[in-house]
């Protein structure tokens, strides 16, 4: 739609996880720092986490493109509250097939698994996308399903990937000898004003438009209202990229940002800063002040 006439390749704001417009913040450098780190130094779990819409899928993707050879990987994607059986998704992860299986068959069927994999010298990775879903004994199974290891090498490494509530949930007492076993630990919050500025002209670019097509006082007024998430700065700035070509503006200014903003929360569904629609109450504390897990329960160092 708008696309030919700002001379753009592609729409540089979709909400979809394109590891293609990362824009490596200095928050994103050091989680994805962090990542590679426990994949090299055979962590047994890693964990990142952040506020819905930072950017958490998209850092896993891009990590995904930059794996070796040398890593089988197993993804889960679609955790949720009747998670169910956490082995057969396990298997599934992994291409197994789990059916006519019993609970002991799935766990002799996954470490048979690990152990031909670990003699053709390949490591095995389980990374758990939104697994703030996961319950406290969910984690546990987990946590025990990680005790296989062969002399000094870690055969299992997981990464869980989580909103807060995966950190809330690490934090129960009952979780201590879990979080003893997270070796690298991260949470991402959202952009400054600066990086929100750089991270618009930065998918502008890699679209193929011109940096400028913000103006600097477009990029504040998104800043003011998405909070520094990267998912609402998408959207914010895709549908001003629409108003824009309405009224045939070659450049995108604070005031038709600030028309965006008025008319997506007129409609009461604009999500605002931390992921709440706006108007809905706003959490206690920023996501910056949250400690790291380490600092919680001293564990494994993080480097």
């Amino acid at each position: 739609m708008y696309t030919e006439f700002y001379g753009l390749k592609e729409k540089p704001f979709s909400l979809l996880p394109d590891p293609a417009f990362l824009y490596m913040s200095e928050k994103h450098r050091m989680a994805f720092a962090l990542l590679e780190y426990g994949l090299t130094n055979q962590a047994g779990f890693t964990v990142v986490t952040g506020g819905i819409g930072t950017g958490k899928t998209t850092l896993l993707r891009h990590l995904l493109n930059h794996m070796e050879q040398e890593f089988t990987v197993g993804m889960i994607t679609n955790t949720h509250r009747s998670f169910g059986e956490l082995l057969q998704w396990v298997l599934l992860a992994f291409d197994i097939d789990p059916s006519g299986k019993g609970k002991v068959e799935l766990y002799q069927a996954f470490v048979d698994f690990m152990i031909r994999e670990y003699a053709a010298k390949r490591r095995t990775v389980l990374i758990v996308d939104e697994a703030q879903n996961m319950s406290a004994e969910t984690l546990e199974e987990l946590r025990m399903l990680s005790n296989i290891n062969a002399d000094k090498d870690q055969v299992l490494q997981v990464i869980l990937v989580g909103q807060q509530e995966l950190r809330d949930t690490l934090r129960r007492p009952d979780m201590v000898q879990f979080v003893q076993r997270i070796a690298v630990d991260y949470n991402l919050v959202p952009l400054t004003e600066a990086e929100t500025l750089a991270y618009i002209r930065h998918r502008v670019e890699v679209a193929g438009g011109a940096a400028d097509l913000f103006t600097e006082g477009a990029c504040r007024a998104v800043h003011e209202f998405s909070g520094g998430v990267p998912r609402i700065i998408n959207l914010l700035c895709d549908t001003a990229l629409v108003y824009g070509f309405a009224e045939q503006r070659r450049q995108l200014d604070e005031a038709l940002v600030h028309d965006v903003a008025r008319d997506k929360q007129a409609g009461g569904l604009f999500p605002a800063a931390g992921g709440n629609v706006a108007g809905a109450a706003e959490p206690d504390a920023a996501q910056d002040a949250v400690p790291q897990l380490s600092e919680v329960v001293a564990g494994p160092a993080k480097k």
